[in-house]
């Protein structure tokens, strides 16, 4: 530590004077914003914050020998706070909430572990804090430097998922993300209130206030630190200040760079490199679909249309290291499923894929939109639960799922190579009921393949190797460079042994 930093005691936290508060209040203020016009949130000294990089916000750290509801029972999750900087500069208002009564927790540089010389200290004393986290139960010995969930810039916020790994985010809403006019919207939560859990077996309740250009919004979380992960259960309540083109309910934002459906377009010594492998539906029919993920050369922009959703979500199917070979973590990143527990209606789950040449980019997102029109004045209610955890909540046992897939070139062994305009496609399923298959000799299972252009040929079906696998291979010929959409699934007689698999395939 810098010899400046220390100081003999952190002092006490500092509040505003209490005031009664209820998410039937937070309600009635989105509601009254709403009727508002658009102010944008204190930016405190900008010429400060756009100084404070990764190298300066990485030199301060929050006291945690104060945190907040460190004054709690041992089985407590204290609240840490994050600084102000250049990606984070907006000021956002935290509260501490006990028994019906609000305090703000006021800003102080004091509360931070900083070089005295850092430019951090110019802000004024109002600065307020970027966002906070949840710190693991205070029984745990490592809770000072171990967190579960962070709330941190526009509405994003995001959990380390089973494997004790931060990955892809989720957000409060989506506005415009790939609208025909106008740029993409980031609402932001403006003020937070944070209420302790009793013990680390209960839920800590978290409110904020969302406030857009187009849309506010009162949001009230439920989040729960369980064995097998974090959920988080939202309930929310949106005022629409102006007509919105598209809205995307319980955005994730994930990064998908390659994998091994199309690493030959990549250059990286790595044979994965994704936060995110594919995005898996369970539609309002029943039907569980599997679309892998992929980075294209164009933002593309697919919809899966539907009427009540039973969930859908970002996964990280692939959990072998060996696909992955590096340092941080891929295979242990977080699957985030999300599951309605109202009405989502009718509408489709959109699935946004942008071009990305580096892993540092968040290029993919996934919400569902509702049918519409989303039109001012319009008042909206969701809930909705998200599960972060190692894989679906409810995975499927009627059907088994897809376990890879795998893009080369077309043709036959043995036979000359074609040229450019055949790709072979190769997909393989596991889990039951195909891994309990015991087929006599002289059947085979059938796959179902369609294509909305080119020719589906040499399709082959075979169990893989010494595994409980079941692949399925086929070729397609194709003409020109545009996107071609497949489905493919494994039947036996009249029995769909498999999801769906759905594939959009570029010509490259």
């Amino acid at each position: 530590m810098h010899p400046q930093q220390a100081l003999a005691k952190p002092p006490s936290l500092r509040f505003g004077q209490p005031f009664a508060f209820s998410f039937d209040s937070l309600i009635e203020r989105a509601r009254k914003l709403a009727a508002e016009p658009y102010k944008s949130p204190y930016k405190p000294m900008p010429e400060v914050t756009s100084r404070i990089d990764y190298e300066v916000h990485g030199q301060i750290k929050w006291r945690t020998d104060n945190c907040l509801f460190v004054d709690g029972p041992p089985t407590t999750y204290p609240v840490t706070f994050f600084h102000l900087g250049q990606f984070f500069p907006k000021s956002v208002k935290m509260h501490e909430l006990r028994g019906g009564q609000a305090r703000e927790v006021l800003y102080s540089p004091d509360y931070f572990q900083m070089p005295a010389d850092s430019i951090a200290r110019k802000l004024p004393s109002d600065a307020g804090f970027a966002g906070f986290r949840l710190q693991e139960s205070m029984k745990r010995g490592d809770w000072r430097t171990q967190d579960w969930i962070a709330f941190l810039g526009a509405s994003y916020f995001r959990t380390i998922g089973a494997l004790n790994q931060y990955g892809l985010s989720a957000r409060g809403i989506a506005v415009n993300t790939t609208a025909s006019k106008g740029p993409e919207e980031f609402p932001d939560f403006t003020e937070f209130y944070i209420e302790p859990a009793a013990t680390d077996k209960d839920a800590v309740i978290v409110h904020a206030l969302l406030d857009g250009p187009s849309i506010t919004g009162a949001y009230k979380f439920t989040c729960h630190r369980i064995k097998t992960g974090v959920t988080t259960e939202i309930s929310n309540v949106l005022f629409l200040r102006a007509d919105i083109e598209q809205l995307g309910v319980a955005p994730l934002t994930s990064m998908y760079w390659f994998g091994e459906n199309d690493k030959g377009y990549r250059a990286d010594w790595r044979p994965e490199v994704h936060d995110s492998d594919g995005l898996a539906i369970w539609n309002g029919a029943g039907e569980r679909i599997w679309r892998p993920l992929n980075n294209p050369t164009r933002v593309v922009t697919s919809s899966f249309v539907d009427k009540h959703p039973k969930g859908f979500g970002l996964l990280q199917r692939d959990r072998n290291y060996e696909r992955y070979l590096d340092g941080v973590n891929y295979d242990k990143r977080p699957s985030v499923w999300i599951e309605p527990l109202s009405d989502f209606g009718e509408g489709s789950v959109k699935l946004i894929e942008i071009p990305t040449d580096d892993e540092i980019h968040d290029n993919i997102v996934a919400f569902w939109t509702p049918a519409g029109p989303n039109k001012k004045g319009s008042e909206l209610r969701y809930r909705y639960r998200l599960h972060w955890l190692a894989d679906e909540p409810t995975p499927a046992t009627n059907v088994s799922h897809v376990a890879a897939t795998r893009v080369g070139r077309g043709g036959e062994p043995g036979k000359p190579r074609p040229p450019r305009g055949i790709a072979k496609f190769v997909v393989e399923f596991e889990g039951k009921p195909l891994d309990s298959l015991n087929l006599p000799a002289n059947e085979k299972l059938n796959a179902e393949i369609t294509s909305t252009s080119g020719k589906v040929s040499y399709v082959f079906v075979e169990p893989v190797g010494s595994t409980k696998r079941w692949r399925v291979q086929f070729d397609l010929t194709y003409t020109g460079n545009d996107p071609i959409e497949l489905r493919a699934f494994l039947k036996r007689g009249k029995q769909t042994l498999t999801e769906s698999w759905l594939y959009q395939f570029e010509p490259r």
